[in-house]
């Protein structure tokens, strides 16, 4: 299974396609936003595809947004952070700003977290966990994604 991870969209639908075309060339099968994804352009493109998703200190779940988000079959997250297990492996999924995220890097028993926020890359361990940021695709010099 390949991810496909990106951040702080803020609402930008055009780095949001070219990421979109890039993960269809790389064959990524899931995709996971970190947050500050924006409202109905953004998620118009991840229709149909395998999505989860956190919101940002940006984002705004309106009932129109909510209602939106059911009627092309995306799931809300329940929580945060967002988990998942995903090829045996545990994920926690922040936006970045919560409170309580920067203790969660030392204290969860999980193999991965990923975030955004602060629109810088960041792949580095914390002991047996993996962090990832993929950086921005908005407010940011270089646009950037990641994959895993």
């Amino acid at each position: 299974m390949l991810l496909g991870i990106l951040s702080d969209s803020h609402n930008h639908r055009a780095p949001v396609r070219r990421a979109m075309a890039l993960f269809d060339l790389l064959g990524v099968t899931k995709i996971i936003h970190c947050g500050d994804v924006g409202g109905t352009g953004v998620f118009d493109e991840f229709v149909g595809r395998d999505l989860a998703f956190v919101w940002g200190n940006t984002d705004c779940p309106s009932a129109g947004l909510l209602a939106y988000l059911e009627t092309v079959g995306i799931a809300t997250p329940d929580g945060v952070p967002a988990r998942l297990t995903l090829g045996g492996k545990a994920f926690a999924v922040y936006h970045g700003h919560e409170p309580g995220f920067d203790e969660a890097e030392r204290s969860l028993d999980v193999d991965y977290i990923l975030h955004g926020h602060s629109h810088l890359v960041r792949d580095d361990r914390r002991g047996k966990t993996r962090i990832i940021n993929p950086g921005a695709l908005h407010r940011a010099r270089r646009k950037t994604v990641a994959t895993l």
